[in-house]
């Protein structure tokens, strides 16, 4: 009962804060369309650079393996006979 009584007054009020209430839409569309990209590029810098120390750790373990692959190759370099060039 009391909803029907104060009903033209939240009608009138509901008018009155209409254009309010659309510029509050506006703004935080607005605001959304700013944030967005920003969001994005941070999560993939944040993606790419914990995939680059996931590399590196990896990749660090393996070092003295890759090291002494290259020792071997050079010796093997150094030490065998030049091609024959026409």
């Amino acid at each position: 009962m009391f909803c029907l009584l104060t009903l033209p007054f939240h009608l009138a009020l509901g008018v009155l804060f209409l254009p309010f209430l659309l510029i509050r839409v506006f703004v935080k569309i607005l605001i959304a369309l700013i944030m967005i990209p920003i969001a994005l590029l941070t999560a993939a810098f944040t993606v790419g650079v914990g995939l680059l120390i996931v590399g590196l750790l990896l990749a660090i373990p393996l070092t003295p393996f890759l090291l002494i692959g290259l020792f071997v190759w050079a010796v093997v370099r150094l030490t065998s006979r030049p091609a024959y060039v026409r």
